[in-house]
C-alpha cells in the first residue's frame, strides 16, 4: 500500500465501480494499456501527476501503471476531486494525495507529495506541478526526461516561461492536439460547464440572456449549447478575429460592461484574469448568476466580492452576494464550475485527451535526450493515430486515398 491522503477510504468501493463505468466508455485507452502491458514503455520510470482526480483520470492512471510506471497524483483544483475514485486508487497502491474541498494550503502540500516521489516525466493540467519544480526544486530540473500540459490556461503559463527562458525541460503541449482542443475543449466543455450550472442552480436556461467571456474552442463550445437550450447568447471577447466568428455565428457581441447590464447567466472561459470586476457586478441585474470555467478562480474577482459584499451559502455550490440590497449568486466559488458542480467532461471526450497524454509520455521517453526545454506539439501522425482509434472504437469507418488521389495532392505538375 503507497501513502496517500484522501477523504475517506470507506468509499473505494463505489469508487472502483465509477471507474469501471469510465472504462466502458474509453476503450481507446483500453487498447493502449493492452499495448502498454506488453510494452513496458514506462518501466523504471516514476511519473508525477498533478490532473483532476475524476474516475476518467483513474483511467489514465491505470494505462500508465500498465506501462510500468509509479505514479504519484494530486488535484490541480481544490473543488474537483471525486473523493470515491481516490479512495479506490489509494486501495489499488498508488500515491494519491486529493480531497473535494481541500484548503490552499492541502494542495500545495499535495504537490509537494507527489514532487517528494521524484518524478522523471510530469502530466500537469495547469502548470502548478511545473512551477513548483522550477521555483522550489531546481535540482531535480535536471533528473526530468519531459512533461505534458493538459489544459489552456497551462499551455500560456509554459508559453510565458519559455520566453523567459525559465523552462528547463521539454513539455508537450497536450492542449494543443486535435483530438484534444477540438474535442475537450468544445464538445467536453460545452456539455459538462452547462451541465454544472445546472446542478449549481438549478435554473431555466431558455429564455435568459446568457452571456460567455471568451471564444475560444470552450466558449464556443458553451455559446452553442446555450443557444441549443434556448438562450439569447451574448459574447464578450478582447480578440478581432473571434470577436468577428462569433457574431458571424450569429451572436451579440458586446464589451462586458455593457453585458453586465443584461446578462441573466455570465460564464467566464478565457484564461486570465479580472474578466468579470465589481464594476461589472454592481450592474448586474438582482438574480444574476455568476460561473467560471477557466482553470483558475480569479476571472471572477472573487477575492474582492469577499471583502465587498456579504455572502451566505444556500446550496452545496451555490453562494448567494448581497450586493447593494440585489442578490447575485456565484457557482463553485468562481473555481471550473464543470468540475465544482458536475462531474467533469464525459468519459467519451476524455479518452482521446488521455490518449493524447499517454502517448506523448512515450513519445517522452523514447526521444530522451532528443528534445530540447521548450514547449512541444505532439507530431501530426501520433495526434491523428489517437482520432483513428476513436473511430474504431466507434465502429465508423472512414476512406482511404487511391494512390493516384496521395500523387495528385502531392504534386504540382498537373494543373486544370
Amino acid at each position: 500500500m503507497a501513502d496517500y491522503e484522501v477523504r475517506d477510504m470507506s468509499l473505494a468501493g463505489q469508487g472502483k465501480l465509477n471507474i469501471e463505468y469510465a472504462e466502458r466508455n474509453m476503450p481507446i485507452m483500453l487498447m493502449l494499456r493492452k499495448r502498454f502491458e506488453k510494452e513496458l514503455p514506462f518501466k523504471g520510470h516514476s511519473i508525477g501527476m498533478a490532473l483532476h482526480v475524476t474516475k476518467e483520470t483513474a483511467v489514465l492512471v491505470r494505462a500508465l501503471r500498465a506501462g510500468g510506471a509509479v505514479v504519484a497524483i494530486a488535484g490541480c483544483n481544490p473543488l474537483s476531486t471525486q473523493d470515491d475514485v481516490a479512495a479506490a486508487l489509494a486501495a489499488e497502491g498508488v500515491a494519491v494525495y486529493a480531497k473535494k474541498g481541500e484548503t490552499k494550503e492541502e494542495y500545495y502540500r499535495y504537490i509537494e507529495e507527489v514532487i517528494r516521489h521524484k518524478p522523471d516525466l510530469t502530466i500537469d493540467d495547469g502548470c502548478d506541478l511545473v512551477n513548483a519544480l522550477h521555483t522550489k526544486h531546481k535540482d531535480m530540473l535536471g533528473r526530468l526526461i519531459g512533461g505534458c500540459e493538459e489544459t489552456t490556461t497551462g499551455v500560456i503559463r509554459l508559453r510565458a516561461m519559455e520566453a523567459d527562458s525559465a523552462l528547463k525541460y521539454p513539455v508537450v503541449a497536450v492542449n494543443d492536439n486535435k483530438t484534444k482542443h477540438l474535442l475537450d475543449n468544445y464538445y467536453g466543455t460545452g456539455q459538462s460547464t452547462i451541465d454544472g450550472i445546472l446542478r449549481a442552480t438549478n435554473t431555466l436556461i431558455a429564455g435568459k440572456v446568457f452571456v460567455v467571456c471568451g471564444y475560444g474552442d470552450c466558449g464556443k463550445g458553451v455559446a452553442l449549447r446555450a443557444k441549443g437550450m434556448g438562450a439569447q447568447v451574448v459574447v464578450t471577447e478582447v480578440d478581432a478575429f473571434r470577436a468577428l466568428t462569433a457574431t458571424l455565428d450569429g451572436y451579440r457581441v458586446l464589451p462586458i460592461a455593457e453585458a453586465a447590464i443584461i446578462g441573466d447567466i455570465f460564464l467566464t472561459v478565457t484564461g486570465d484574469k479580472d474578466v468579470i470586476r465589481l464594476e461589472h457586478i454592481k450592474k448586474m441585474k438582482d438574480g444574476a448568476i455568476l460561473a467560471n470555467s477557466g482553470h483558475f478562480d480569479c476571472e471572477v474577482d472573487v477575492a474582492s466580492m469577499n471583502k465587498e459584499f456579504k455572502k451566505r451559502r444556500i446550496r452545496p455550490f451555490l453562494d448567494e452576494y448581497d450586493v447593494a440590497g440585489k442578490k447575485v449568486f456565484l457557482c463553485g466559488e468562481g473555481r471550473l464550475i464543470n468540475l465544482a458542480a458536475a462531474e467533469g467532461h464525459p468519459s467519451e471526450v476524455m479518452a482521446t485527451s488521455f490518449a493524447g497524454q499517454s502517448l506523448a509520455c512515450e513519445y517522452l521517453v523514447k526521444n530522451r535526450g532528443k528534445l530540447k526545454p521548450g514547449v512541444i506539439t505532439l507530431p501530426h501522425a501520433i495526434d491523428d493515430r489517437i482520432a483513428e482509434l476513436q473511430l474504431e472504437a466507434m465502429g465508423v469507418r472512414k476512406d482511404t486515398l487511391t494512390k493516384e488521389q496521395e500523387k495528385y495532392l502531392h504534386s504540382w505538375e498537373e494543373g486544370t
